[in-house]
């Protein structure tokens, strides 16, 4: 099922940068996530309490640019041309 949420195409910057960034494979996202979760648990161990709360919490964001990346990849940032009706 398909939504559209807005007439307007994609601007020019949006297009160039959404084909730079799906390249990127969508395990990097996932691999920056764990790892980030990682160096929050090192900092932790090593009593760095408020470094390890501010590394800890970028894992949703890069999981939520992985999704994004993917919904990238599979759909297109710019999806009209399949709006045909």
């Amino acid at each position: 099922m398909e939504t559209r949420t807005s007439g307007q195409r994609e601007d020019r910057f949006t297009g160039a940068l959404e084909s730079q960034t799906s390249r990127a494979p969508s395990s990097l996202f996932l691999g920056l996530a764990i790892s980030s979760m990682a160096a929050s648990a090192i900092l932790k161990i090593m009593d760095k309490d408020d470094w390890a709360l501010f590394v800890g919490q970028w894992a949703a964001p890069f999981l939520i640019m992985g999704n994004y990346n993917k919904m990238v990849k599979q759909h297109g940032s710019d999806c009209s041309a399949s709006w045909a009706a």
